[in-house]
């Protein structure tokens, strides 16, 4: 019989896992730290470790190192779990040797299953009257449903203590306990199949945790973001949960620039979401394309040789198709009266450069997801 160790804080994750496991005939072990992993690890000796990436007190890349220091278990292979939106942390894991990845959010208990069995070499069928993956995921999204309202409260309630936070250590300790119940919260909804939540929490997570490691980009601007990702998790708790709804929407984005940088790297914050774009460098060719067909949404620069965005704006929202199209204006113009005029032109949000990816991967995802779900009126 082989043998599983995870090492998973999240309690409902551990056990879907670890329940599962032992149905399919694994011998498992599971804990929720990773000092009390590695004990466990060198008397259970298992046949591979389940790991999850974020982690209280010793982190998931410290667990896979000390695996790998250890001579009598540097072999056990090591499958982590991780946010997708979190490149460097991913590959610090490929470094310390992990051996597969797999995405929290958005990847099925089956293809989890599939990993295991590769892993350690187990063939043949699962045992019969093991539940269903699609009636396992029924029953957790029926007990994910029922917590909504508490844990949409918890959320609102941490972010009403980040804005009124009096000083530097209340901020940053209101940032830490946001970010553990984001990421628990991005567990539960991949283990539940509402991939929509996890979609646009496994991005919110991912700009907490940056802002956390990295407080010199705690701003009004990350700190908006945050603010409207959180808001916009209870309009999913409400329009994101049926079946029908858990594939991430085709989109239609333009993105308009004069500097091919800050071009590039808006196209590279949409790719993290797997969001397709156009991009032009002038108002005139973007008008031409807005006038030709819809867009799902439009990042715009306001200074623009020739038309500058406040007017391309306007002149958008006398087109009958884009009367209600998101535009985010991405401009280093970060002053009251800019802000001012990019509401009074028709503008829906705004970043200032230079900006994090992931802080514009978050709103891009709060405006496409929300145009989608909106009822057509």
């Amino acid at each position: 019989m082989k043998k599983i160790l995870i090492i998973e804080d999240d309690e409902v994750v551990a056990n879907v896992y670890c329940n599962r496991l032992m149905a399919e005939g694994y011998r498992v072990q599971r804990t929720s730290h990773g000092e009390t992993g590695l004990k466990v690890m060198r008397l259970f000796k298992p046949d591979a470790i389940i790991l999850d990436l974020m982690l209280p007190g010793m982190s998931g890349i410290e667990v896979i190192q000390q695996v790998r220091a250890d001579k009598d278990c540097a072999a056990i292979p090591i499958i982590v779990f991780s946010n997708t939106y979190l490149t460097e942390l991913i590959q610090e894991a490929w470094k310390a040797g992990a051996n597969k990845w797999i995405s929290k959010a958005n990847c099925s208990l089956k293809e989890v299953l599939d990993v295991v069995r590769h892993t350690v070499r187990k063939s043949g069928s699962a045992p019969e009257k093991v539940e269903s993956e699609a009636d396992l995921q029924a029953r957790l999204r029926m007990k994910f449903v029922e917590g909504l309202p508490a844990t949409l409260a918890t959320l609102r309630g941490l972010v009403k203590t980040l804005i009124k936070a009096g000083n530097e250590t209340e901020r940053r300790e209101a940032i830490h306990q946001l970010h553990l119940q984001i990421h628990a919260l991005n567990g539960n909804a991949g283990v539940s199949g509402l991939k929509l939540i996890g979609q646009l929490t496994s991005a919110l997570e991912a700009l907490l945790r940056t802002i956390e490691e990295k407080p010199e980009h705690i701003n009004a601007s990350t700190l908006r973001t945050t603010a409207a990702g959180v808001d916009f998790i209870g309009f999913l708790f409400e329009r994101g949960l049926l079946p029908e709804n858990q594939t991430l929407p085709g989109a239609r984005i333009l993105v308009v620039d004069d500097d091919a940088i800050s071009r590039r790297a808006i196209l590279k914050a949409l790719e993290q979401a797997e969001l397709p774009s156009l991009d032009v460098e002038s108002s005139e060719a973007a008008y031409d394309l807005l006038a030709a067909g819809p867009f799902d949404l439009v990042f715009l620069d306001v200074d623009m040789p020739g038309m500058n965005g406040f007017e391309l704006c306007t002149k958008l929202r006398s087109l009958p198709m884009h009367q209600k199209t998101p535009v985010v204006f991405v401009t280093g113009l970060n002053d009251f009266d800019n802000r001012t005029q990019s509401t009074m032109v028709g503008g829906n949000d705004f970043i200032a450069k230079p900006f994090l990816f992931i802080e514009l991967t978050v709103k891009a995802l709060i405006h496409v997801l929300r145009g989608k779900l909106q009822p057509a009126k």
